[in-house]
């Protein structure tokens, strides 16, 4: 009998994704198999509406737009900030922090430091980008009732407490 990707399925894949002109940006290999909980929007979009269906053991390659996975860049999500507001009233290229946004909590990267002042991003580093991903499923098993309440897989693979 195959086992089809399908909600409420704990779906372990392998995979590399890529951008458009083939680097690689994160990959699975020489690692344990990405465990997610599909239907839960633990994944992006299109790649979890690509999976929907697979079985066991398919390979697959998927695009996935900047509006199927981590959004389209916003502009206004950028803004330049005196370093003295922020949390450790320091600021280098690279810090995150999670700020109070209009929208609720953020994290916000920084991207330049210019004097006393801060350029911070809201974006995820990969909103705005197609994404190209290469996948394998592994393994399509049912979730422990805990994984269900909690909205995400836990152990090798997925998420720990």
């Amino acid at each position: 009998m195959t086992v089809q990707v399908a909600p409420q399925k704990v779906v372990s894949i392998e995979y590399t994704l890529s951008d458009g002109a083939g680097r690689v940006l994160d990959t699975s290999e020489g690692r344990q198999p990405l465990a997610y909980l599909h239907g839960a929007g633990n994944i992006v979009p299109g790649l979890e509406n690509a999976l929907s269906g697979q079985e066991v053991g398919n390979s697959i390659e998927v695009v996935v737009t900047p509006e199927e996975g981590y959004g389209v860049y916003d502009d206004r999500l950028k803004q330049n900030v005196a370093i003295r507001k922020l949390p450790e009233r320091k600021a280098k290229v690279g810090m995150a922090f999670r700020l109070e946004s209009k929208d609720g909590p953020r994290n916000f990267m920084v991207t330049s430091v210019k004097g006393d002042y801060a350029m911070l991003d809201g974006n995820h580093p990969l909103a705005g980008k197609t994404l190209h991903f290469k996948v394998k499923i592994v393994d399509v098993r049912e979730p422990t009732a805990e994984e269900i309440t909690h909205g995400h897989v836990h152990g090798p693979g997925g998420h720990a407490h």
